[in-house]
């Protein structure tokens, strides 16, 4: 059994926080629950924890210092934002500072422990020994190499493609979300990288078309899925 995943949780709604810190440990987490930034960073301080869920608006420290400080000592901790407020403002604030997501209230409490989950397999699968081959329907992509096969057709991707690519292919089938994909790839997930990765969404659209079984489709608001049929496993 692995261990349980640890969460600090900075909530100054006291109701919300206790139900928030039920609902987590009943899902199987470790969830410790702070009322302000300074008891929340003095708890990061002597607590090791998996994962970061933090309200924007609390008292002595907001969740952004709060974040910020956390980044000091802990540079890949993930961090999720609860906020009252979807402003645009706030949004690219919390994501300026590294984070990894973002829930405006009300919430419905699945949600936050999928969210939760996926920043969590993220961060295994990048911690996870880089693969090397991917079979995509009738291609096999080379990531070492970047190449593209099929049939006895190859063709040489450059490294933003190549980059793009095997981040779609870890998550074939899945939404791939586009500020994770630019912030992996890009670093910064500002307007003008989103541009550049749509450019290359539709390079890789265009090398992929030999293989009709296999398309990358866009989820409006989300990012992009990797369409291929799954593999028989030998």
């Amino acid at each position: 059994m692995d261990e349980k995943l640890r969460i600090l949780l900075c909530e100054d709604d006291e109701n919300l926080g206790m139900l928030l810190r039920e609902y987590l440990q009943a899902k199987g987490y470790n969830a410790d629950l702070y009322a302000d930034g300074e008891s929340g960073y003095k708890a990061f301080l002597k607590g090791k924890y998996d994962i970061c869920v933090l309200d924007i608006m609390m008292p002595k420290k907001d969740g952004f210092q709060l974040a910020q400080e956390i980044r000091t000592i802990n540079s890949d901790v993930p961090v999720i934002f609860l906020t009252a407020k979807a402003l645009k403002e706030d949004i690219l604030e919390g994501f300026k500072l590294g984070a990894d997501d973002y829930i405006t209230k009300p919430f419905s409490m699945e949600e936050l422990v999928m969210r939760i989950d996926a920043i969590m397999r993220r961060v295994k699968g990048k911690k996870g020994k880089e693969i090397t081959m991917y079979k995509i329907g009738k291609f096999t992509f080379d990531t070492q190499k970047q190449v593209l096969i099929i049939d006895d057709m190859s063709t040489k991707l450059t490294t933003k493609e190549s980059e793009l690519l095997s981040l779609l292919c870890a998550h074939v089938n899945e939404i791939l979300e586009r500020n994770f994909a630019l912030k992996t790839i890009w670093i910064d997930d500002n307007y003008f990288n989103a541009r550049s990765m749509d450019v290359y969404i539709t390079k890789l659209r265009k090398h992929l078309k030999a293989d009709p079984s296999i398309e990358i489709i866009n989820i409006h608001g989300k990012g992009y899925k990797l369409i291929a049929p799954e593999q028989e496993e030998k």
